[in-house]
């Protein structure tokens, strides 16, 4: 192996442009492992709530605290991203939306889902 390498010396994450296919899927991804992680503290509120009329109190007080609702504007987001995402997946499945075009606007339209779900969380909370 004669010459210099080709291969660059280091890697300057700051350059790197992801399509917006891959922001998407990377988004997917984040979003399920944040609601995979998110069903033990669920299922925990959801039987303190029907445990009692205490139980059920301290959860909804728990639920008035404002970091309480932004994890639930967050969860609420991660939901409506992985869902729209999820259907786009399913229709690439069944080779609806694979050419370039559709699936940059198909990817457009699953972040949009996202984050108009982002701002009725916000407005329901306000």
């Amino acid at each position: 192996m004669s010459g210099k390498s080709q291969r660059p010396l280091f890697l300057d994450l700051k350059r790197i442009h992801l399509p917006v296919m891959a922001v998407l899927s990377l988004g997917h991804r984040l979003t399920g492992v944040l609601m995979f992680l998110a069903i033990p503290f669920s299922a925990y509120l959801f039987s303190l709530s029907l445990s009692g009329s205490a139980g059920y109190a301290a959860v909804r007080s728990l639920f008035q605290q404002g970091g309480v609702r932004v994890l639930l504007i967050l969860l609420l987001w991660a939901l409506a991203h992985h869902f729209f995402a999820g259907i786009r997946f399913l229709l690439i499945d069944i080779d609806i939306g694979v050419d370039l075009q559709r699936g940059r606007r198909t990817a457009w339209a699953a972040i949009a889902g996202g984050v108009l779900a982002l701002f009725t969380g916000v407005l329901w909370v306000l």
